[in-house]
């Protein structure tokens, strides 16, 4: 990802390395082994029930680091497309170096695969028109970073969350809520407020739905504001109809006729794939998407593991193929 320095530690509990979160029966299991003094070398091959944008192999790399695992692991690019059944991780190694972890590889990929790929979904919809996660709110904080991530390598320009962002090597996205409005009581006054306010390099982008009719108040910011200002967000609720593509070319229409050309559009609330469509083919002018629920409402893409070699003998459960794939677009990374 962008950034410099060394990179940053994902936010895992330290449940998570200690194996507590992990299926009770991989720590069974790793305690009958140990009494059978049985710890071969094995190859284990992991891969997606559907396909979609692989995503969690940093996390994964980080996790087996902090274990000492000093076998090999060999996985897709963080981001590549994973088809169904194909080897996006194999794993090579002694069991017990890595058995008691399949439960935290197997629902990281899985988490994090589903949020990229439905990332990939309104990032497809909307381009080039870029898009931003706001979906840390529909997330349990323990992960609201990690989801903002996956976002990004999904195809979001950044996101809501410092944290997320940093972990992308970027700056996140956001200026004001309805609740900073709302209590400085005036549209005009908490866009002057936040203006004066602001360091430089915060980006001066309104909220504009809070009060009054939304062209009329991106005006009245616009007017006081004047060149400093460099968007207006909307974010009409469904109690109001939302923001549909009608009300968008009216906002345009209306700062294109006050002199306010350079003035850019976001919007956000609700937005999926299907509506940034009818924005398109509206030929609304809209100039970003801030996207949540659709992000975080993703179904995990699952993931299994399969031992297919024990001690370099191809072997399998029934219904799969013995040996490892050990195909071309896996890159050894540890």
């Amino acid at each position: 990802m962008k950034g410099e320095g060394p990179e940053p530690h994902f936010p895992l509990l330290p449940q998570v390395r200690s194996a507590e979160t992990a299926d009770v029966y991989f720590l069974r299991s790793r305690d009958a082994l140990r009494y059978l003094g049985l710890d071969p070398k094995v190859g284990m091959s992991v891969f997606p029930g559907r396909a979609g944008v692989c995503c969690g192999i940093r996390q994964v790399v980080e996790l087996l680091s902090e274990a000492r695992f000093d076998g090999e692991l060999w996985a897709l690019q963080e981001g590549d497309t994973a088809e169904s059944g194909e080897a996006a991780l194999e794993i090579y190694g002694k069991y017990s170096a890595f058995g008691v972890y399949e439960t935290a590889i197997l629902g990281i990929l899985a988490s994090c695969s589903g949020w990229a790929t439905a990332a990939a979904e309104v990032v497809g919809a909307g381009a080039p028109v870029p898009v931003v996660s706001f979906g840390a709110r529909h997330v349990h904080p323990n992960v609201s970073a990690i989801m903002d991530y996956c976002a990004i390598v999904g195809g979001c320009v950044t996101c809501s969350t410092p944290l997320g962002a940093t972990l992308a090597g970027l700056a996140p996205s956001g200026t004001m809520p309805h609740a900073y409005v709302l209590i400085v009581g005036d549209t005009v006054q908490a866009a002057e407020g936040f203006d004066q306010a602001m360091d430089d390099t915060v980006p001066r982008v309104v909220l504009v739905d809070t009060f009054q009719d939304e062209a009329v108040e991106s005006v009245r910011v616009a007017q006081a504001l004047g060149d400093r200002l460099q968007g207006i967000r909307l974010d009409t609720p469904s109690e109001r109809g939302g923001v549909t593509p009608s009300l968008v070319c009216e906002v345009r229409a209306r700062l294109d006729l006050a002199g306010f050309r350079h003035v850019q559009i976001a919007v956000s609330g609700g937005v999926t794939p299907e509506r940034i469509i009818r924005f398109r083919e509206a030929q609304a002018p809209v100039d970003m998407y801030g996207v949540g629920s659709h992000i975080t409402a993703a179904l995990p893409i699952d993931y299994t593991g399969d031992i297919r070699e024990i001690d370099g003998r191809p072997v399998s459960k029934r219904g799969r193929i013995p040996g490892m794939q050990r195909h071309g677009r896996l890159q050894q990374i540890l």
